[in-house]
């Protein structure tokens, strides 16, 4: 795992951009194809935006799958990670070879095997990850299931993940915010040949000493990225504020 500080969340969220990019065109040169994922967030507005600034990518051979939905909640809701991924990057850019949004108001056990069979077909070059503030990586909240094989699981969430997705402004009361999701598994995430995470803000900072400094746990589900082989962590200063010195 590769720990990089920026000075603010734009640098943070432009050179992780510039990543995915390279891996992304990288991809397409050697496979003719690119496999992504990509997550939601507010950690993720700069990695984006930097993202469908790319004139070299050819989106037409590019496949995506998202992270995580709500279970229940429609598309229309601002707090729908598929409205998220339509008005901020899937309306910017070309037509995709092939998109894989989760349909949090489908039946959940038949969705996750529909997802299950089509990311079989896939294997993903890049994921765009993030890290949640009770250190949740998607929406796989401590204690996270660190075993199972399924690509996509239903998943419950904890009050801290809730109140965070309250507090960024998706939703207008904590008693709006959805109490069940539908998450990519801990070992789906790890089967990406690449990751980058992109964590700003100090509201972090807890989560990211936890994740990357403390033994590997899934009472701090994002420490697992420490044992992947390709897996790059971009933070700014604020994220990065109780990391010991000399760690970076």
């Amino acid at each position: 795992m590769n720990v990089q500080i920026k000075q603010s969340p734009y640098e943070l969220g432009q050179t992780a951009g510039v990543e995915a990019a390279c891996l992304i065109r990288q991809a397409i040169e050697e496979k003719g194809i690119a496999n992504i994922i990509l997550a939601t967030g507010t950690s993720q507005f700069e990695t984006l935006n930097r993202l469908i600034n790319d004139e070299g990518i050819d989106w037409a051979r590019v496949v995506m799958f998202h992270l995580d939905e709500y279970i229940g909640l429609p598309m229309t809701h601002a707090g729908s990670f598929r409205k998220y991924l339509q008005d901020r990057f899937l309306s910017k850019v070309g037509a995709l070879k092939q998109v894989h949004l989760i349909n949090g108001e489908a039946d959940p056990a038949a969705e996750c095997i529909r997802l299950g069979n089509a990311i079989a077909k896939h294997p993903v070059d890049v994921a765009l990850v993030g890290i949640g503030e009770n250190g949740h990586l998607a929406f796989n909240d401590p204690p996270a299931d660190f075993v199972t094989e399924q690509p996509y699981i239903v998943v419950d969430l904890d009050e801290p993940c809730r109140n965070q997705q309250y507090g960024e402004g998706w939703f207008s009361s904590m008693n709006e915010v959805p109490r069940k999701a539908i998450s990519m598994s801990i070992k789906q995430i790890l089967k990406s040949k690449n990751i980058i995470c992109s964590v700003p803000e100090e509201r972090k900072a807890t989560a990211v000493k936890n994740c990357l400094q403390l033994p590997v746990s899934n009472l701090h589900p994002a420490s697992i990225l420490q044992q992947h082989p390709a897996c790059t962590v971009y933070l700014d200063i604020n994220s990065a504020a109780f990391i010991s010195p000399g760690f970076v």
